[in-house]
């Protein structure tokens, strides 16, 4: 083998991977552009991973929007665009490793401790070739040291991406309830349509289709960029939101709050009305404030024979169940992992990767940066897999098509075609007692007398034959 045409490979791959050192990143530091209009474009954070389609923007004339272009087109985003690797996408997987997410975040550390280990196994060889062996043997460590401490680095990184995960099922979970309750309540509202009335179904409808965006936007925060706040200020599609102010810690004084401008005509706000839009613009929790104006809408519902003091609580439950599922969100969004654990972890990593090479030259010669390499680019990967779904709503979860999902589900019966087909649930214009009859079975049969009678005497053959 020629060593040293390998090693020249090996440099010219190093030179343009190892250009940047190992510090803390945010996450999704590097993440794919894209542009959702009805989400309100740019994240102050963090912004997701996930390649999400672009909504249409919203027909208005003067101050007011119509909301059912948006709807027909929105139909087009019913089917979710998930992806799962089988055992058989083993090529695709491999040729598509250069536009890893993943790569990119660990290129930095991955980088310098091949450099490292390559720089170690190059100098091992040159203590070789020139008589200088007494060094050479002292930069062998042996395999024992490192075999005893990587059970407990795999433990480190196993408890951590186990956390993680559990968040990651846990943020699941709680948006499903989320759009779950939504659901309930609109079917609620539907069934008892004509004790509700129209109006108030209607304002029940828009609430809960906002809702989700709100929620959204309150742990990943979208305001408009510096030059989508030029064209919208000024007119009147531009609404300011109220943020909270940074509390100043000690002796720091406080710091002013930023600045978060939105476009009325996109999603969510272009479904409440202006009267409504402001009040809700001015609280620092808008999910929590639609959560506050559901339970109005439903307190205020008058009682009568169909409506009792027991549907009233049955939807205020609903309300309730909402806003827990607010509060479980806040709390994995604001609690990290203990950073104690999680700086002896990397550190760990650190030290057990860059020592590594020590133990493998005697054996590998100058594969031992490659052999590094590849190991370091697996434990790094392990570690940054649960930094990253640490916090579901930066990118693990596609909450964009979770709110649209809601919005269609929803917003029926509001000058939204697409939606209509559930609205049909709940009529039955145009349907007769009788066309059920003529319904058949798993068998082909239809519901009469004689079909009846063929299947007691099947069941009867069974019996006889058992």
């Amino acid at each position: 083998m020629n060593f040293n045409r390998v090693f020249q490979l090996l440099v010219g791959v190093l030179s343009a991977s190892a250009v940047e050192s190992f510090v803390p990143s945010k996450l999704a530091s590097a993440p794919r552009k894209h542009h959702v209009r009805a989400a309100s474009t740019i994240a102050y954070a963090h912004q997701p991973i996930m390649d999400i389609p672009p909504l249409p923007n919203l027909s208005c004339s003067g101050s007011s929007c119509d909301t059912e272009e948006i709807d027909g087109k929105l139909d087009s985003f019913a089917d979710p665009n998930d992806r799962r690797y089988s055992a058989s996408d083993w090529i695709h997987s491999i040729h598509s490793i250069s536009n890893s997410t993943m790569l990119r975040e660990i290129k930095g550390p991955v980088g310098w401790i091949t450099a490292w280990s390559t720089l170690v196994s190059v100098v091992y060889k040159f203590c070789q070739m020139n008589g200088m062996s007494n060094v050479a043997q002292k930069m062998c460590l042996g395999s024992t040291p490192h075999s005893l401490i990587a059970s407990s680095i795999g433990m480190l990184l196993v408890f951590r991406t186990n956390s993680a995960y559990e968040r990651f099922r846990e943020g699941r979970k709680t948006w499903e309830q989320l759009l779950n309750t939504c659901r309930d309540i609109t079917r609620m509202t539907s069934v008892y349509a004509r004790e509700v009335g129209p109006k108030r179904k209607q304002r029940i409808q828009r609430l809960l289709a906002s809702l989700p965006y709100l929620l959204h936007h309150h742990i990943q925060p979208r305001c408009l960029d510096h030059s989508q706040c030029q064209e919208v200020k000024g007119t009147p599609h531009a609404l300011k939101l109220n943020e909270p102010r940074p509390i100043g810690i000690g002796s720091k004084k406080s710091k002013s709050p930023r600045e978060c401008w939105v476009d009325k005509r996109a999603l969510p706000w272009c479904l409440l009305p202006n009267s409504v839009l402001n009040k809700c613009a001015q609280s620092h929790n808008r999910p929590l404030w639609v959560t506050d104006r559901l339970s109005l809408e439903f307190v205020e519902i008058a009682y009568c024979d169909n409506w009792t003091s027991r549907e009233r609580l049955e939807l205020l439950k609903h309300s309730s169940k909402i806003s827990e599922c607010i509060g479980h969100c806040e709390r994995i969004h604001q609690t990290a992992a203990p950073l104690n654990y999680a700086r002896h972890a990397l550190r760990s990593l650190t030290l057990w990767s860059l020592t590594l090479p020590f133990g493998l030259i005697d054996k590998l010669g100058l594969l031992t940066g490659p052999t590094v390499g590849i190991v370091a680019w697996l434990m790094f990967g392990v570690y940054q897999i649960g930094h990253t779904i640490e916090d579901p709503f930066q990118g693990s979860l596609r909450l964009t098509d979770m709110c649209n999902s809601n919005y269609r589900d929803v917003m029926y019966g509001d000058r939204n075609e697409a939606g209509m087909r559930r609205e049909s649930a709940f009529r039955k214009e145009g349907e007769k007692e009788e066309d059920w009859d003529s319904v058949g079975d798993a068998f082909g049969l239809g519901w009469t007398a004689q079909a009846k009678e063929k299947m007691e005497h099947f069941n009867e053959q069974l019996v006889l034959s058992a």
